[in-house]
C-alpha cells in the first residue's frame, strides 16, 4: 500500500520502531532457544562410567528432532493461520501468541532448576518446541498481514528486525562463552531474555492502535475491505434475485413473476440464502486462486531458499567442527554457524530498502496481490 499524501506524519518514527521491536520479538525467542542446544546436549548426552571408561547411555540426536519439530508446525501453522485468519481475530491471534510464548519460555527457563530423566526432560522440551513454532507461525503471519497494510517500507522495516534477532542471540552466546558461565547459569540468560524481548513486543502491538500513523491506515484498510465486500454482496444478491424471479432466462410467466413479487414462499427465501452463500465461497475461492497465480515464481522461489536453508541450519551446521583445535575452538560454533548466519540474514533483509531489482511488470503483479 502506498503512502497517502493526505496520510498523517510518522512523528518520531514510532510505527517504524513498533514494527521493528514486533519484527524482533517474532524470532528472537526461537534464536535464543537455539542457542542453547549445548546445554540441552549437556543434560541429555550424560555419560556414565564402567571399568574406568565413559559409556554414553543415549544418544537423542537433539539438533535432528529439533528443526524437525520446530519446522513442522511452522509449516502447518502458517497454512491454517491462512484459512482461518477470518475466524479468529487479529488481536487475539498476535497478543495470544506472545502471551503463550511467554509462558513456555518461563516454563523453559524453570526447568532449568528442576532436576529431571533426560527421557522425560526429552519429551518436555520436543512439546515445548512443538508449541513454540506453533504460536510463533500464528504470530508471524498475522503480523505480516498487518504491516502489509502500511507503506512497503514497513514491511522492510519488519523483516530487518526479524534478521536482527538472530544475531542478537549469537553475540549473547559469544558473550556467555567468553565470560566463562557454567551452562546451567547461561541457560537462564538464553531463556529470560526472551521473555523480557516477548514483554516488549506485546506492550509495542499494544501502542500501535494508539499512534496516528497507524490509525490512519488500519482504518482505510477496513474501509476499502468492507466496501468491497458490500458491493460483492450486492452483485451476488442481484444476480439471485434475478434468478429466483425468473429474468434470467425468460422462462417466468408475468403472472408467475407477480405472484413471486408479492408472496414469495420460505423455501424460495432459503434458496436464495444459500445461494449467496456459495456464491461468496466461491468467489473467494477464485481470488486466492488468482493471486497465486500472479505470485507463484516468487513464492516458490521463498519456499525453495527456506527448504534448503533450514534442513541444513542448525541440524548439520551445528555438528561442523574445526580443523583448528585450540582456544578458537570454544568460539567456532557460535561465530561460524550462528553469528555467520545471522548476520548476512540481516544483511539480506535489510539491503532491500537500497537496491531492488525486480521487473515492472512483476512489480505490478505483486501489489496487484497486496491488494
Amino acid at each position: 500500500m502506498k503512502e497517502g499524501t493526505d496520510a498523517p506524519q510518522d512523528r518520531g518514527c514510532l510505527v517504524g520502531i513498533s514494527f521493528f521491536i514486533l519484527g524482533l520479538g517474532t524470532l528472537l525467542p526461537w534464536n535464543f532457544f537455539m542457542t542453547a542446544s549445548l546445554y540441552f546436549q549437556g543434560r541429555l548426552n550424560t555419560t556414565e562410567w564402567s571399568n574406568g571408561t565413559a559409556v554414553i547411555q543415549k544418544d537423542y540426536y537433539f539438533n535432528n528432532w529439533m528443526t524437525l519439530l520446530s519446522q513442522l508446525p511452522l509449516l502447518l501453522f502458517t497454512l491454517l493461520n491462512s484459512v482461518l485468519y477470518h475466524r479468529i481475530s487479529e488481536a487475539m491471534r498476535i497478543a495470544g501468541s506472545l502471551v503463550f510464548i511467554l509462558l513456555l519460555f518461563i516454563l523453559t527457563a524453570v526447568l532449568v532448576k528442576v532436576p529431571m530423566e533426560a527421557e522425560r526432560f526429552f519429551s518436555v522440551t520436543m512439546a515445548t518446541i512443538w508449541f513454540i513454532n506453533s504460536f510463533g507461525a500464528v504470530l508471524q503471519g498475522s503480523l505480516f498481514g498487518l504491516v502489509g497494510l502500511l507503506p512497503q517500507k514497513y514491511s522492510t522495516v519488519f523483516m530487518s528486525g526479524q534478521g536482527l534477532a538472530g544475531t542478537f542471540a549469537a553475540i549473547a552466546m559469544l558473550l556467555a562463552i567468553a565470560s566463562d558461565a557454567d551452562s546451567e547459569s547461561a541457560a537462564l540468560g538464553y531463556f529470560f531474555t526472551p521473555c523480557l524481548g516477548t514483554v516488549v513486543t506485546l506492550l509495542s502491538y499494544l501502542l500501535l492502535p494508539r499512534l496516528e500513523f497507524a490509525q490512519y491506515y488500519l482504518k482505510k484498510s477496513s474501509k476499502y475491505e468492507a466496501g468491497a465486500t458490500d458491493e460483492l454482496l450486492k452483485e451476488s444478491s442481484t444476480v439471485e434475485n434475478k434468478k429466483l424471479n425468473g429474468h434470467a432466462n425468460g422462462s417466468v410467466s408475468s403472472s408467475e413473476q407477480a405472484e413471486t413479487k408479492v408472496d414469495p414462499s420460505p423455501e424460495d427465501n432459503k434458496q436464495a440464502f444459500l445461494s449467496l452463500e456459495q456464491v461468496e465461497k466461491s468467489q473467494a475461492k477464485a481470488s486466492v486462486i488468482e493471486v497465486f497465480k500472479k505470485i507463484w515464481v516468487m513464492a516458490f522461489c521463498v519456499t525453495f531458499v527456506f527448504t534448503v536453508t533450514l534442513s541444513v541450519f542448525p541440524a548439520v551446521t551445528a555438528d561442523v567442527r574445526t580443523s583448528f583445535p585450540g582456544k578458537w575452538d570454544r568460539f567456532f560454533l557460535s561465530v561460524c554457524c550462528f553469528l555467520m548466519f545471522n548476520v548476512n540474514d540481516w544483511l539480506g533483509r535489510t539491503i532491500t530498502t537500497v537496491i531492488r531489482w525486480i521487473l515492472k511488470a512483476r512489480r505490478r503483479c505483486i501489489k496487484t496481490a497486496d491488494l
